[in-house]
Parts: structure tokens; C-alpha cells; sequence
């Protein structure tokens, strides 16, 4: 009784595996970035630069 051979299965699991790979690891970086860590870090530091150079003008009689 002959094996039948398998042809490309490896080629399509390669795909999906890489296909979900990709997906996952954009959808990560997008959650890190925009949601997570990055965006919301960047609003915090600037609200803090922001007060301080409100401070520092209102204490110069600039505003």
C-alpha cells in the first residue's frame, strides 16, 4: 500500500503560521503603541513640560 506524498502542506502551514505571526504582532505593537505605553506616556511627559512652562511664564509676568 503506497503513502500518498504530501505536497505542499508544509508550504501552506509556513504561510499561516507566518500570516498569523504577522497579524498578532501587529496587532500588539498597535496596542502597545496607541493604548498601552507609548501614546499615553507621551501625553503624560507633555502635560508635565506643559505646567512647567506655564508656571515659569505666569512667574515672568508673560501671560
Amino acid at each position: 500500500m503506497a503513502i500518498k506524498p504530501i505536497t505542499g502542506m508544509l508550504r501552506r502551514r509556513i504561510v499561516l503560521d507566518l500570516s498569523v505571526s504577522i497579524g498578532l504582532g501587529v496587532a500588539a505593537g498597535y496596542g502597545w503603541w496607541y493604548e498601552g505605553y507609548h501614546v499615553p506616556a507621551v501625553r503624560h511627559r507633555d502635560a508635565f513640560y506643559q505646567k512647567i512652562e506655564d508656571e515659569r511664564a505666569r512667574a515672568l509676568g508673560q501671560q
